[in-house]
């Protein structure tokens, strides 16, 4: 029997590491690899492949199946997906008939409230943890653009059998990806949400790229003071990170390339809908629930919540 996997969501983190399976499983007996898309995507991969330009490169790949179609993508061992977060609900009800109770779900959103969303819809599947450090994004339909080298995928669970976990992480290093089995994925999420989350309110709210932040003053002071808000809440939660988490936080801003940006950003800038929810909104919540104040983040949220197509 194949072990059947499903991507949902071919935008920059689908797109890349689905691609990135669909490369490595092409001639495989024992892994297929199903891209759920529709309208313009779909058409695009179905007739052209998709392509991933790197750097140095690019690659073209085709998978078993790209489709929409519940019937025709069939019954899935492993989902993973990478739709954007005010998407959640629908995309997955949209294909609920190719989750059956063994269906283990991958999330690889931005934010932090994707599993326990997901496990609301499917109580009773193993939903695992999991996020990405990538700078990648759609160019055109079928089309995706990775900028710079560095890529790392982490996932785990508490409570998943240690064998559904390491076959995963086979499956993905035999298609090359750098990606990591963690104990404390917990913490590791959070990790990167405290990245994400302060740069994409960062961005979004003073319309500046990761240079133009890290060269003002007054743009830095804006993009430190959500770092202060949002670990102060992950301490109160009682994750144990890093004691120097914002100072690791900066330097890693510090790395990524000076001309990019957020995905909030970009789809700001493009008129899109917006994550403002699981990336902004979620952290005034979580700092009214232990009551930590988050005049940063409220000062964000009211700015776009003014300017973003509601979600």
């Amino acid at each position: 029997m194949k072990t059947r996997i499903g991507i949902l969501g071919m935008g920059g983190v689908g797109g890349y590491f689905g691609g990135l399976l669909a490369k490595g499983y092409a001639e495989s007996d024992s892994v297929e690899i199903i891209f759920i898309a529709r309208g313009e995507t779909q058409k695009a991969i179905a007739q052209n492949g998709l392509k991933i330009i790197l750097e140095e490169s690019e690659i073209t790949v085709f998978p078993s199946i790209v489709s929409d179609d519940s019937t025709i993508i069939g019954k899935l061992d492993y989902l993973i997906c990478a739709t954007k977060t005010y998407d959640i609900e629908e995309s997955l009800l949209s294909i609920k008939k190719n989750i059956t109770k063994n269906t283990v779900i991958l999330p690889l959103y931005n934010g932090v409230d994707a599993p326990e969303r997901i496990s609301n819809l499917f109580p009773d599947n193993e939903v695992l943890r999991g996020c990405v450090y990538i700078v990648s994004m759609i160019v055109s339909s079928g089309v995706i653009k990775k900028i710079g080298a560095y890529e790392k995928l982490f996932f785990g669970s508490r409570t998943a059998p240690i064998a559904t976990l390491n076959k995963l992480q086979a499956i993905f290093q035999k298609a090359s990806i750098e990606s990591y089995l963690v104990d404390d994925i917990e913490e590791t999420i959070w990790e990167k949400f405290i990245f994400i989350s302060a740069l994409a309110s960062a961005t979004s709210y003073l319309d500046q790229n990761i240079g133009e932040i890290l060269d003002s003053q007054s743009s830095r002071g804006v993009y430190v003071s959500l770092l202060n808000e949002i670990t102060m809440i992950a301490a109160v939660k009682g994750l144990n990170l890093p004691a120097d988490i914002i100072m690791q936080t900066i330097l890693k801003l510090e790395k990524t390339p000076r001309d990019a940006t957020s995905s909030m950003h970009r789809d700001l800038m493009a008129g899109r809908k917006i994550e403002l929810f699981s990336l902004t909104e979620f952290v005034v919540n979580e700092g009214l629930k232990y009551e930590i104040e988050t005049p940063t983040y409220q000062m964000v949220l009211d700015k776009l919540s003014s300017v973003s197509i509601p979600n």
